[in-house]
Protein backbone atom coordinates (compact mmCIF):
# COMPACT_ATOMS: atom_id res chain seq x y z
CA UNK A 1 0.00 0.00 0.00
CA UNK A 2 3.04 2.37 0.46
CA UNK A 3 3.35 2.53 -3.15
CA UNK A 4 0.23 4.15 -3.57
CA UNK A 5 -0.67 7.75 -3.93
CA UNK A 6 -3.01 8.45 -2.23
CA UNK A 7 -3.44 12.54 -3.09
CA UNK A 8 -5.50 10.79 -5.99
CA UNK A 9 -9.13 10.50 -5.54
CA UNK A 10 -10.63 7.32 -3.98
CA UNK A 11 -12.31 6.35 -7.24
CA UNK A 12 -9.52 6.29 -9.61
CA UNK A 13 -7.79 4.50 -6.64
CA UNK A 14 -9.73 1.69 -6.34
CA UNK A 15 -9.85 1.50 -10.22
CA UNK A 16 -6.05 1.12 -10.63
CA UNK A 17 -5.49 -0.74 -7.47
CA UNK A 18 -8.50 -3.65 -8.13
CA UNK A 19 -7.17 -3.99 -11.44
CA UNK A 20 -5.65 -7.48 -10.79
CA UNK A 21 -8.43 -8.77 -8.37
CA UNK A 22 -11.03 -7.67 -11.26
CA UNK A 23 -9.25 -9.68 -13.83
CA UNK A 24 -9.08 -12.58 -12.21
CA UNK A 25 -12.81 -12.23 -11.31
CA UNK A 26 -13.47 -11.59 -14.71
CA UNK A 27 -11.93 -14.56 -16.56
CA UNK A 28 -13.08 -17.21 -13.53
CA UNK A 29 -14.46 -20.09 -15.02
CA UNK A 30 -17.80 -19.60 -12.78
CA UNK A 31 -18.16 -16.04 -14.39
CA UNK A 32 -17.54 -18.06 -17.90
CA UNK A 33 -20.27 -20.49 -16.78
CA UNK A 34 -22.73 -17.32 -16.33
CA UNK A 35 -21.67 -15.17 -19.39
CA UNK A 36 -22.20 -18.13 -21.66
CA UNK A 37 -26.10 -18.85 -20.76
CA UNK A 38 -25.03 -22.55 -20.51
CA UNK A 39 -26.22 -22.71 -16.93
CA UNK A 40 -29.63 -24.46 -16.06
CA UNK A 41 -32.04 -22.19 -15.03
CA UNK A 42 -32.13 -23.81 -11.32
CA UNK A 43 -27.98 -23.33 -11.24
CA UNK A 44 -28.59 -19.74 -11.96
CA UNK A 45 -31.48 -19.80 -9.75
CA UNK A 46 -29.39 -20.73 -6.89
CA UNK A 47 -27.14 -18.34 -7.75
CA UNK A 48 -29.60 -15.48 -7.80
CA UNK A 49 -30.72 -16.64 -4.10
CA UNK A 50 -26.88 -16.48 -2.96
CA UNK A 51 -26.56 -12.78 -4.18
CA UNK A 52 -29.76 -12.08 -2.34
CA UNK A 53 -28.26 -12.82 0.65
CA UNK A 54 -25.15 -10.85 -0.18
CA UNK A 55 -27.33 -7.95 -0.93
CA UNK A 56 -29.50 -8.08 1.99
CA UNK A 57 -26.26 -8.35 4.21
CA UNK A 58 -24.98 -5.18 2.28
CA UNK A 59 -28.20 -2.89 2.06
CA UNK A 60 -29.02 -3.75 5.62
CA UNK A 61 -25.62 -2.35 6.47
CA UNK A 62 -25.53 0.75 4.71
CA UNK A 63 -29.39 1.67 5.85
CA UNK A 64 -27.79 1.07 9.23
CA UNK A 65 -25.39 3.74 8.76
CA UNK A 66 -26.84 5.62 6.39
CA UNK A 67 -26.01 9.39 7.45
CA UNK A 68 -22.28 8.26 7.91
CA UNK A 69 -19.64 10.40 6.26
CA UNK A 70 -18.11 7.92 4.29
CA UNK A 71 -21.46 6.43 3.08
CA UNK A 72 -23.92 9.04 2.96
CA UNK A 73 -22.65 10.40 -0.72
CA UNK A 74 -23.32 7.39 -2.15
CA UNK A 75 -26.48 6.00 -0.22
CA UNK A 76 -28.96 6.11 -3.05
CA UNK A 77 -31.66 2.47 -2.12
CA UNK A 78 -34.17 3.57 -4.20
CA UNK A 79 -32.33 3.78 -6.87
CA UNK A 80 -29.19 1.11 -6.26
CA UNK A 81 -31.08 -1.32 -3.85
CA UNK A 82 -31.00 -5.11 -5.84
CA UNK A 83 -32.01 -7.07 -3.01
CA UNK A 84 -35.98 -6.40 -4.07
CA UNK A 85 -35.27 -7.08 -7.25
CA UNK A 86 -32.78 -10.13 -7.24
CA UNK A 87 -36.35 -11.64 -4.67
CA UNK A 88 -38.85 -10.70 -7.51
CA UNK A 89 -36.63 -12.83 -10.34
CA UNK A 90 -36.34 -15.53 -7.96
CA UNK A 91 -39.85 -15.59 -7.56
CA UNK A 92 -40.25 -15.28 -11.41
CA UNK A 93 -38.21 -18.07 -12.04
CA UNK A 94 -39.29 -20.28 -9.73
CA UNK A 95 -43.09 -19.49 -10.79
CA UNK A 96 -43.94 -18.70 -7.02
CA UNK A 97 -45.27 -16.12 -5.03
CA UNK A 98 -42.43 -13.69 -3.73
CA UNK A 99 -43.61 -14.33 -0.15
CA UNK A 100 -42.64 -17.93 -0.44
CA UNK A 101 -39.57 -18.27 -2.45
CA UNK A 102 -37.30 -19.57 0.71
CA UNK A 103 -39.36 -22.11 1.30
CA UNK A 104 -38.37 -23.90 -2.20
CA UNK A 105 -36.31 -26.49 -2.65
CA UNK A 106 -33.32 -24.94 -4.09
CA UNK A 107 -33.48 -22.40 -1.20
CA UNK A 108 -33.80 -25.15 1.58
CA UNK A 109 -30.65 -27.33 -0.06
CA UNK A 110 -28.58 -24.26 -0.20
CA UNK A 111 -29.79 -23.10 3.63
CA UNK A 112 -28.77 -26.71 5.12
CA UNK A 113 -25.76 -26.52 4.83
CA UNK A 114 -24.75 -23.07 3.76
CA UNK A 115 -21.55 -22.31 1.35
CA UNK A 116 -18.61 -20.96 3.38
CA UNK A 117 -17.90 -18.95 0.56
CA UNK A 118 -21.26 -17.47 1.36
CA UNK A 119 -21.10 -17.47 4.85
CA UNK A 120 -18.11 -15.58 4.59
CA UNK A 121 -18.80 -12.45 2.63
CA UNK A 122 -22.19 -12.02 4.83
CA UNK A 123 -20.41 -12.59 8.04
CA UNK A 124 -17.62 -9.96 6.57
CA UNK A 125 -20.23 -7.35 5.83
CA UNK A 126 -21.91 -8.15 9.16
CA UNK A 127 -18.89 -7.43 10.83
CA UNK A 128 -18.35 -3.65 9.35
CA UNK A 129 -21.66 -2.77 10.11
CA UNK A 130 -20.88 -3.69 13.74
CA UNK A 131 -17.49 -2.40 13.35
CA UNK A 132 -16.96 1.14 14.98
CA UNK A 133 -16.07 2.98 11.26
CA UNK A 134 -18.34 1.39 8.77
CA UNK A 135 -16.63 2.95 6.09
CA UNK A 136 -15.25 -0.20 4.60
CA UNK A 137 -18.68 -1.11 3.54
CA UNK A 138 -18.35 1.44 0.67
CA UNK A 139 -16.24 -1.05 -0.88
CA UNK A 140 -18.96 -3.45 -1.24
CA UNK A 141 -20.94 -0.85 -2.28
CA UNK A 142 -18.35 -0.30 -5.07
CA UNK A 143 -17.44 -3.66 -6.58
CA UNK A 144 -20.97 -4.65 -6.64
CA UNK A 145 -22.91 -1.51 -7.82
CA UNK A 146 -20.60 -0.78 -10.53
CA UNK A 147 -20.12 -4.26 -11.61
CA UNK A 148 -24.21 -4.74 -12.05
CA UNK A 149 -24.30 -1.30 -14.00
CA UNK A 150 -21.35 -2.00 -16.01
CA UNK A 151 -20.87 -5.73 -16.84
CA UNK A 152 -24.18 -7.09 -15.77
CA UNK A 153 -25.53 -5.06 -18.49
CA UNK A 154 -24.41 -7.59 -20.77
CA UNK A 155 -25.17 -10.85 -18.30
CA UNK A 156 -28.69 -8.70 -18.69
CA UNK A 157 -28.75 -9.77 -22.25
CA UNK A 158 -27.24 -13.59 -22.32
CA UNK A 159 -29.64 -14.72 -19.30
CA UNK A 160 -32.82 -13.34 -21.81
CA UNK A 161 -31.86 -15.51 -24.69
CA UNK A 162 -30.63 -18.49 -22.02
CA UNK A 163 -33.83 -18.45 -20.46
CA UNK A 164 -36.15 -17.41 -22.77
CA UNK A 165 -37.18 -14.26 -21.10
CA UNK A 166 -38.59 -11.26 -22.17
CA UNK A 167 -36.01 -8.46 -22.13
CA UNK A 168 -38.46 -5.51 -22.92
CA UNK A 169 -40.88 -7.09 -20.52
CA UNK A 170 -38.10 -7.01 -17.86
CA UNK A 171 -39.86 -10.27 -15.90
CA UNK A 172 -36.82 -12.44 -14.15
CA UNK A 173 -34.00 -10.23 -14.81
CA UNK A 174 -35.04 -7.31 -13.14
CA UNK A 175 -32.55 -7.43 -11.18
CA UNK A 176 -29.94 -6.28 -14.00
CA UNK A 177 -32.55 -3.22 -14.67
CA UNK A 178 -31.82 0.45 -13.17
CA UNK A 179 -33.88 3.78 -12.79
CA UNK A 180 -33.07 6.77 -13.81
CA UNK A 181 -31.45 8.91 -11.47
CA UNK A 182 -33.95 11.53 -11.02
CA UNK A 183 -37.00 9.74 -12.05
CA UNK A 184 -38.28 6.18 -12.00
CA UNK A 185 -38.53 6.05 -15.90
CA UNK A 186 -36.30 2.72 -16.93
CA UNK A 187 -32.44 3.77 -17.11
CA UNK A 188 -30.85 3.86 -20.51
CA UNK A 189 -27.25 3.30 -22.02
CA UNK A 190 -26.43 6.48 -21.25
CA UNK A 191 -28.11 6.99 -18.37
CA UNK A 192 -26.63 4.39 -16.65
CA UNK A 193 -23.27 6.58 -17.36
CA UNK A 194 -24.44 8.93 -15.68
CA UNK A 195 -25.23 6.93 -12.42
CA UNK A 196 -22.09 5.61 -12.55
CA UNK A 197 -20.28 8.89 -12.75
CA UNK A 198 -22.70 10.24 -9.95
CA UNK A 199 -21.75 7.11 -7.83
CA UNK A 200 -17.79 7.63 -8.47
CA UNK A 201 -17.95 11.71 -7.35
CA UNK A 202 -19.90 10.29 -4.20
CA UNK A 203 -16.74 7.64 -3.60
CA UNK A 204 -14.49 10.77 -4.05
CA UNK A 205 -16.01 12.98 -1.57
CA UNK A 206 -16.50 9.90 0.86
CA UNK A 207 -12.59 9.86 0.37
CA UNK A 208 -11.96 13.40 0.58
CA UNK A 209 -14.05 13.59 3.97
CA UNK A 210 -11.78 10.68 5.31
CA UNK A 211 -8.47 11.17 4.09
CA UNK A 212 -5.97 8.50 3.96
CA UNK A 213 -6.95 6.36 6.74
CA UNK A 214 -10.46 5.76 5.00
CA UNK A 215 -8.96 5.61 1.57
CA UNK A 216 -6.48 3.01 2.83
CA UNK A 217 -9.88 0.85 4.49
CA UNK A 218 -12.31 0.97 1.50
CA UNK A 219 -9.14 0.06 -1.09
CA UNK A 220 -7.92 -2.89 1.02
CA UNK A 221 -10.93 -3.89 1.56
CA UNK A 222 -12.26 -3.64 -2.54
CA UNK A 223 -9.54 -6.36 -3.07
CA UNK A 224 -11.54 -8.49 -0.47
CA UNK A 225 -14.35 -7.75 -1.97
CA UNK A 226 -13.54 -9.40 -4.62
CA UNK A 227 -11.75 -12.47 -3.55
CA UNK A 228 -15.16 -13.10 -1.52
CA UNK A 229 -17.58 -12.63 -4.77
CA UNK A 230 -14.60 -14.85 -6.65
CA UNK A 231 -15.93 -17.52 -4.05
CA UNK A 232 -19.14 -17.54 -4.99
CA UNK A 233 -18.75 -18.09 -8.91
CA UNK A 234 -16.29 -21.00 -7.50
CA UNK A 235 -19.31 -22.54 -6.07
CA UNK A 236 -20.98 -22.36 -9.26
CA UNK A 237 -17.81 -24.84 -10.50
CA UNK A 238 -18.35 -26.81 -7.35
CA UNK A 239 -21.83 -27.27 -7.71
CA UNK A 240 -21.29 -28.74 -11.00
CA UNK A 241 -18.44 -30.78 -10.70
CA UNK A 242 -19.65 -32.38 -7.73
CA UNK A 243 -23.20 -31.73 -5.72
CA UNK A 244 -22.53 -33.46 -2.99
CA UNK A 245 -19.43 -30.98 -2.28
CA UNK A 246 -20.18 -28.65 0.34
CA UNK A 247 -24.07 -26.66 0.79
CA UNK A 248 -25.65 -28.85 -1.76
CA UNK A 249 -27.42 -32.20 -1.69
CA UNK A 250 -27.20 -34.17 -4.84
CA UNK A 251 -30.69 -36.84 -4.98
CA UNK A 252 -30.05 -41.03 -4.49
CA UNK A 253 -29.11 -42.55 -7.25
CA UNK A 254 -32.13 -44.72 -8.57
CA UNK A 255 -30.91 -48.14 -9.07
CA UNK A 256 -31.41 -49.44 -12.12
CA UNK A 257 -32.53 -52.66 -12.69
CA UNK A 258 -30.53 -55.27 -15.00
CA UNK A 259 -31.56 -55.87 -18.52
CA UNK A 260 -30.58 -58.59 -20.58
CA UNK A 261 -29.93 -58.81 -24.41
CA UNK A 262 -32.69 -61.06 -26.39
CA UNK A 263 -30.09 -63.21 -27.74
CA UNK A 264 -29.18 -63.70 -24.06
CA UNK A 265 -32.51 -65.38 -23.10
CA UNK A 266 -32.73 -66.90 -26.64
CA UNK A 267 -29.44 -68.92 -25.55
CA UNK A 268 -30.20 -69.76 -22.47
CA UNK A 269 -33.38 -71.14 -23.67
CA UNK A 270 -32.27 -73.16 -26.38
CA UNK A 271 -29.17 -74.62 -23.83
CA UNK A 272 -32.09 -75.63 -21.44
CA UNK A 273 -34.84 -77.63 -24.21
CA UNK A 274 -30.82 -79.23 -25.55
CA UNK A 275 -30.46 -80.23 -22.02
CA UNK A 276 -34.46 -81.85 -22.37
CA UNK A 277 -33.68 -83.59 -25.37
CA UNK A 278 -30.06 -85.89 -24.35
CA UNK A 279 -31.56 -86.09 -21.12
CA UNK A 280 -34.98 -87.60 -22.31
CA UNK A 281 -32.82 -89.45 -25.55
CA UNK A 282 -29.96 -90.37 -23.08
CA UNK A 283 -32.02 -91.66 -20.08
CA UNK A 284 -31.92 -90.68 -16.70
CA UNK A 285 -33.09 -93.55 -14.79
CA UNK A 286 -31.08 -94.87 -12.23
CA UNK A 287 -27.81 -93.76 -10.66
CA UNK A 288 -26.51 -93.06 -13.85
CA UNK A 289 -29.69 -91.05 -15.18
CA UNK A 290 -29.28 -89.11 -12.04
CA UNK A 291 -25.83 -88.13 -12.64
CA UNK A 292 -26.89 -87.38 -15.96
CA UNK A 293 -29.46 -85.07 -14.71
CA UNK A 294 -27.04 -83.06 -12.29
CA UNK A 295 -24.93 -82.94 -15.23
CA UNK A 296 -27.18 -80.92 -17.40
CA UNK A 297 -28.54 -78.87 -14.58
CA UNK A 298 -25.12 -77.70 -13.71
CA UNK A 299 -24.06 -76.92 -16.96
CA UNK A 300 -27.17 -74.94 -17.64
CA UNK A 301 -26.34 -72.98 -13.87
CA UNK A 302 -22.97 -72.20 -15.54
CA UNK A 303 -24.08 -70.86 -19.29
CA UNK A 304 -26.52 -68.88 -17.18
CA UNK A 305 -23.82 -67.03 -15.08
CA UNK A 306 -21.42 -66.60 -17.94
CA UNK A 307 -24.23 -64.90 -19.70
CA UNK A 308 -25.44 -62.71 -16.43
CA UNK A 309 -22.18 -61.42 -15.58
Amino acid sequence: MASIDFSKPLATLLKDSTREAHEQVEHSEGAKLLLSGELTKEEYTRYLMMLWHVYDAIETALEKHATHPSLEPTYNPALLARAPALASDISYLLQVDERTWKSHRIHLQLMSRSPTPLLNYVRRIEELSQSSDPSALLAHSYVRYLGDLSGGQTIRHTIAKAYGLDEAAGLGISFYAFKELRSSKPASQGEMKRIKDWFRAGINTAGERGGVQVKTAVVEEANLAFKLNAGLFELIETHLDDKNKEGFIQAPEVPQERLFSVASVVAVILAMCLSHFVLVVGGFTGDSGYQKLLAAEQWVADLWRSISK
